[in-house]
């Protein structure tokens, strides 16, 4: 039986800017405490060709973790988009929550994300090179794709 049960996700800004932060508020209950911290991770998929232009956003240790309703933000900056292909920056990808606990994973909460032109302008003709300032990410928070995991808690 897992021993966190994560209750509610959400990202608290949304669309923002390319470059602006990822704001995650996260709660979870917790079955009993727990010896050892939670790992979280966010990670930006930067082409679907290759896991090299992955992002890892942020990665941070939470706890202690007591029996009961815990909750936290989870602040990350946002992706470098010089680390990405060109022909991947626009378009669709996904960002990534998970959650291990001792190394496992037992969670792993994702969501499809649109990178675009702000303007109609913009879309209708862009420019040559990206004007990252002029892109806009919008996370399509309404359906998030939750795969979890059983793990050994002990």
């Amino acid at each position: 039986m897992a021993k966190v049960h994560v209750s509610n996700v959400r990202l608290l800004q949304n669309p923002a800017p390319y470059s602006d932060e990822f704001n995650f508020y996260v709660s979870f209950d917790a079955m009993e405490d727990l010896s050892e911290e939670l790992n979280w991770k966010l990670v930006f998929v930067g082409s679907s060709d290759t896991e090299k232009n992955d992002q890892v956003l942020e990665d941070v240790m939470v706890g202690p973790i007591v029996k009961g309703p815990n909750e936290f933000i989870l602040n990350a900056p946002g992706p470098d988009h010089t680390l990405i292909p060109a022909q991947d920056v626009l378009g669709v990808t996904v960002v990534l929550l998970i959650c291990t606990y001792k190394d496992r994973e037992f969670i792993r909460v994702g969501y499809y994300v649109n990178n675009d032109y702000a303007s109609e302008e913009d879309r209708e003709n862009p420019p040559q090179s990206i004007a990252i300032e002029r892109v806009v990410r919008s996370v399509l928070v309404e359906q998030p794709r939750v795969t979890t995991h059983s793990i050994d808690w002990d």
